[in-house]
């Protein structure tokens, strides 16, 4: 699966405060946040060394759960984590064995999310793999066939990929999902409704590329059943935004893409 309607064919809402420039001025290029000077600076990176100092005190200990402060950190902010431990075991690389709760259901999703936006989607094998982990048993039976027809030789050569789902030598493909937030819209106990808001990376970094890595900002929502003691996904689907107003950075060289990504991994994602 990958991250826009062109890439795929398989898939909430959350909102976002933007602050934009005044009226009149120019989006992208003519506004500019006025520069701190040295005093409001060393305020900040001193503010900022408390905090990470702060965290890593708070964390201390022997990873074990505790449900006291998990129950105080749930209260303080909508993004603050729990401190419960997300996930109990891995099916290949896919965290699986999610505790039978909110927390546990949004743990799912993001993670769910990560696995479908790989490009371990665009491999037949992988792909049957994921979506045999991460669906319910006929809700995955469903799925594997149109896949991939959806997958075809014709479909992935757009992409630069061989038929195998495979980059030509010396391009890297990219296609990654970043969970940004997770979202509860309903919640049974046996069932949940978990919005993922994500950012993404998609396209192929390489010296002959014609598609280059861009990224994307999508919400993705997931139908969750508690199936062999686990969330698993009997439905989903996406749509666009919502998106911040881009950066000015410049975009970086193929070749430095390709290294970060060999050289950058993952994360299992926690509620």
């Amino acid at each position: 699966m990958s991250f826009g309607d062109e890439h795929d064919s398989i898939g909430g809402t959350g909102q976002t405060r933007t602050r934009l420039p005044e009226a009149g001025s120019d989006v992208y290029g003519g506004a500019r946040r006025p520069v701190r000077n040295s005093r409001s600076l060393i305020t900040v990176v001193g503010v900022v060394t408390l905090l990470i100092a702060a965290i890593a005190f708070a964390n201390r200990g022997d990873g074990a759960d505790n449900p006291e402060t998990a129950t105080e950190a749930k209260g303080t902010t909508p993004t603050a984590a729990t401190g419960v431990r997300p996930v109990t075991g891995k099916d290949g690389a896919i965290p699986t064995g999610y505790a039978k709760d909110e927390q546990g259901a949004q743990s799912a999703a993001a993670n769910y999310a990560v696995a479908l936006g790989s490009d371990g989607m665009f491999q037949p094998d992988s792909r049957h793999r994921i979506v045999d982990t991460v669906y319910t048993a006929a809700a995955a039976a469903k799925l594997k066939g149109p896949q991939d027809e959806a997958y075809s030789a014709e479909f992935l050569s757009k992409l630069g990929l061989d038929e195998g789902g495979d980059a030509p030598d010396g391009s890297t493909f990219v296609s990654r999902t970043i969970p940004v937030g997770t979202k509860v819209e309903s919640f049974t106990g046996n069932t949940a409704k978990v919005a993922v808001w994500y950012t993404g990376l998609i396209g192929m970094s390489g010296p002959d590329s014609t598609d280059p890595v861009s990224t994307t900002w999508k919400t993705w929502t997931f139908n969750l059943a508690w199936a062999d003691n686990d969330w698993k996904v009997t439905a989903d689907t996406q749509k666009d935004g919502p998106a911040p107003v881009p950066g000015d950075i410049p975009a970086s060289s193929s070749d430095e893409i390709s290294k970060t990504v060999g050289e950058y991994g993952g994360f299992t994602y926690a509620r």
